[in-house]
């Protein structure tokens, strides 16, 4: 299975993190998946492509040209697709992947989790996203996507397209 990482290329968050990810990329090689990712030497990203490799997984890194010009390709990622931009980026991301596994992050996580579930609700694919709640890490959104169905804002319950796993046993579960 190809599963596509969304998460930080922050270094300065919980240590925590670090290692409920670590652990995640580990259970990816042992069960020979594939890890898709950003592509960056930085934060989760990176903690997530090493640990997956280390443990025998073939990583593909979608990795803007911006980026590599930067020199912030990560040294694990063994299939390279480079992209000109970030729609390009996760239009490539969600092509590749199986199923999304969103770990902390910012913006840009938000901005992956969103394209890829608005484009599931109107039937361009039926792949499934897991928010790995670590450490409750998205209980605020969580909280907003009750607030958004609670309103109306939803044709469809949020839960149809998005699962919450808070440990890994629960990601396992969902994964299969």
């Amino acid at each position: 299975m190809k599963i596509c990482i969304f998460c930080s290329a922050n270094a300065q968050i919980d240590p925590d993190f670090f290692v409920m990810t670590e652990e995640l990329g580990r259970w990816a090689g042992a069960h020979g998946h594939t890890i898709v990712f950003g592509g960056v030497n930085q934060g989760l990203m990176e903690c997530v492509a090493k640990a997956a490799h280390d443990s025998g997984a073939r990583t593909i890194g979608v990795i803007p040209t911006i980026i590599e010009k930067c020199g912030r390709r990560s040294d694990y990622v063994d299939i390279d697709i480079a992209c000109d931009n970030l729609s390009d980026r996760k239009q490539l991301m969600q092509d590749q992947a199986d199923v999304f596994v969103a770990l902390p992050g910012g913006l840009g996580t938000l901005d992956e989790i969103f394209t890829v579930v608005a484009a599931a609700t109107i039937g361009y694919h039926s792949k499934t996203v897991i928010l790995y709640n670590m450490k409750g890490c998205w209980d605020s959104l969580i909280a907003c996507l009750d607030d958004l169905q609670a309103h109306g804002m939803m044709r469809l319950p949020w839960r149809e397209h998005i699962s919450v796993a808070a440990s890994i046993q629960e990601v396992e579960q969902f994964l299969g």
